[in-house]
């Protein structure tokens, strides 16, 4: 399969109901991509300023300071131990690692590629892109004895679903028992909201409790991009197995697959503080906590949505259904069908609004109640 080959892109079909939700009185709002508003942290811009002389090219491994503020963060935030600079490496974003992968790992023809029944698309995308067969599941027990590559995503985007250590130790026993790389997206794992995770941290696919303290052929990717509001600086890295990551690292240098210096010297101070990450954390909560009992009670049901950045919602019709009633309303959201075939009932709604446009969004949905 050829780039050329793929599918359109599935966004523009919501265009028309972007143009109806822009018509009502109160303007739209929008909650179908979750794209940060919020201001990128002074400590970062600042960062940023003061490596912009940026003359040479990039290394592609990343500076020893990046690499060491990611393996430093990996052991403070998430309980990973152990990580050297050998065992990460900065990607540019997260959706190229995502798309890329099968790919960079010599993935082909006759291989499979596992990913969760609700998905985010691009490991779908990935895997055609190589000729592979994409397989949504996510029972280990399922997975077929040709799978190359395992992804599972925990928070799970759209669904906040959150796989616990048990989950994970079984995840990784199966991908070992079958000879595939498991590659974890943990992209939402500073945002965990319901118990335990609203108090608990959420674990890592390379947490030694679920390794076994052996992270072969374990990694695991994460981006800045929602904790931090770096979506437009493409900051993101993935950690893990040390020969898996040489590997990789051999085929981004050939691909000249490497982060700008500036944005580099940024995502150090960004991994460096702490505090920036909780304050927006609790802007997320804010909004949560007023969206969630709206949609509610405009008779939806909201599914798993445990942590990350969306609740998964239903009302029992199908999604473009539900996507048109509030369209009606100036609200615009994302159907399940985007996410796989196995949700399509489901529609799925960011948190990534101004406060004013939730609580618009809040207002509206508490009046289709009566």
């Amino acid at each position: 399969m050829a780039v050329s080959d793929l599918a359109d892109y599935p966004w523009d079909a919501v265009a028309p109901y972007a143009e109806r939700a822009r018509a009502h009185p109160g303007g739209i709002v929008d909650l179908s991509i979750g794209s940060p508003v919020d201001a990128t942290p002074d400590v970062v811009s600042r960062a940023l300023m003061g490596a912009t002389d940026a003359h040479s090219y990039p290394q592609t491994m990343g500076t020893p300071s990046l690499r060491e503020a990611i393996a430093s963060w990996y052991d403070r935030r998430r309980a990973v131990t152990g990580l050297t600079p050998q065992h990460v490496l900065p990607t540019v974003g997260s959706k190229e690692l995502v798309a890329l992968l099968p790919l960079l790992l010599g993935v082909g023809p006759g291989d499979v590629v596992v990913h969760p029944r609700a998905a985010y698309p691009t490991y779908e995308v990935g895997a055609r892109l190589v000729g592979a067969t994409p397989f949504a599941s996510d029972d280990p027990a399922e997975w077929p004895d040709n799978t190359r590559v395992v992804w599972i995503n925990s928070p799970g985007n759209p669904d906040g679903r959150v796989l616990d250590i048990d989950q994970l130790r079984g995840a990784i026993a199966r991908a070992r028992e079958v000879g595939a790389v498991l590659a974890s997206d943990e992209c939402y794992a500073e945002l965990g909201w319901d118990a335990p995770w609203d108090a608990a941290a959420i674990p890592s696919a390379l947490d030694p409790r679920a390794t076994g303290g052996d992270l072969t052929n374990v990694l695991s990717v994460y981006s800045l991009s929602k904790q931090s509001n770096l979506a437009g600086y493409r900051a993101a890295f993935l950690a893990g197995d040390p020969d898996l990551i040489a590997r990789l690292l051999t085929a981004r240098k050939h691909l000249g697959l490497m982060l700008p210096a500036p944005v580099q010297a940024a995502m150090v101070a960004a991994l460096a503080d702490d505090g920036h990450v909780s304050a927006q954390k609790e802007r997320y909560r804010s909004r949560r906590d007023l969206l969630l009992p709206a949609v509610e009670a405009a008779g939806f049901r909201i599914d798993e949505s445990r942590a990350g950045l969306y609740l998964w919602a239903t009302e029992g019709r199908d999604a473009w259904e539900s996507v048109a009633r509030l369209a009606e309303h100036g609200i615009l959201v994302g159907p399940g069908h985007f996410y796989g075939a196995h949700f399509p009932q489901h529609i799925r709604l960011s948190l990534t609004a101004s406060d004013e446009r939730i609580a618009a969004a809040a207002e509206r949905l508490r009046s289709l109640a009566h």
